[in-house]
């Protein structure tokens, strides 16, 4: 398990054409930044960040201003994920010494390096397993959740903006934010809005003259795009919907 079977560097490299491993490929960025391009995703990455890419992912490496990388392949690795994700490396850097070292020895000529080659493996998997569980991923996540939160009531907040000002693929943010969250941004989104509407509805005495007001303070502009929204979320109108709650509630 975690057989390191090649290391490598690349110098100044502005884009590396598309392929894919039999073994996992793991990618520490030592200068520039750029972004590893996949089927259906893309992903960006900065100096100080390592790339893990797993067996058989197809991908390409692009940078406009050039990068610099060590390259390790390992077999068998023990990661407990199985789509390519990108971390960061500690204030410390004790990601990259242990690349580094690991370079050494591989291509070294001491006897019985393989021994200490093995334990580098070992070593490498399970600091990215570390870093993978804290950060920096789930803290992007977390920022997202709460830049939805902070403005889901404003009629003007346009979340795919915010989207675009953080420093990953857009795909990649759906794909992770689901992934922790069980639903996508946008549906987060709606769900917030929601909960909101449902609440409000309940509380309210004349609904004929409150949609509209309910409308706008649950952040939609327009109020038969929020009937049609909350039709599709509670199977009625927010009318009917509030009128039933009344009726309930006698």
């Amino acid at each position: 398990m975690n057989n390191i079977v090649y290391i490598g560097k690349n110098l100044i490299t502005f884009s590396m054409h598309r392929h894919s491993h039999e073994s996992w490929e793991l990618i520490y960025c030592t200068g520039g930044s750029g972004q590893f391009v996949f089927d259906d995703f893309t992903m960006k990455y900065n100096s100080g960040d390592i790339a893990i890419i797993p067996p058989g992912a197809s991908h390409m490496n692009n940078s406009d201003e050039g990068f610099t990388n060590i390259h390790i392949n390992i077999k068998d690795a023990t990661f407990p994920f199985r789509n390519p994700i990108v971390i960061s490396d500690d204030n410390d850097n004790h990601i990259l010494t242990a690349f580094n070292d690991a370079f050494y020895y591989f291509n070294s000529k001491i006897h019985n390096h393989q021994l200490i080659i093995e334990a580098f493996g070992n070593l490498i998997v399970n600091y990215v397993i570390a870093f993978q569980s804290t950060k920096p991923l789930r803290d992007v996540v977390g920022a997202i959740k709460s830049n939805i939160m902070q403005n889901c009531t404003d009629c003007d907040y346009e979340l795919d903006k915010y989207l675009q000002t953080i420093p990953f693929s857009y795909d990649y943010l759906r794909k992770l934010f689901k992934s922790e969250v069980g639903m996508t941004p946008h549906n987060y989104l709606v769900s917030l809005r929601m909960q909101m509407a449902e609440k409000l509805l309940c509380s309210v005495g004349d609904i004929e003259q409150n949609v509209s007001q309910i409308a706008y303070v649950c952040g939609f502009a327009e109020p038969l795009y929020f009937s049609r929204v909350f039709k599709k979320n509670f199977g009625c109108s927010p009318k009917h919907y509030a009128e039933k709650m009344k009726e309930k509630g006698k």
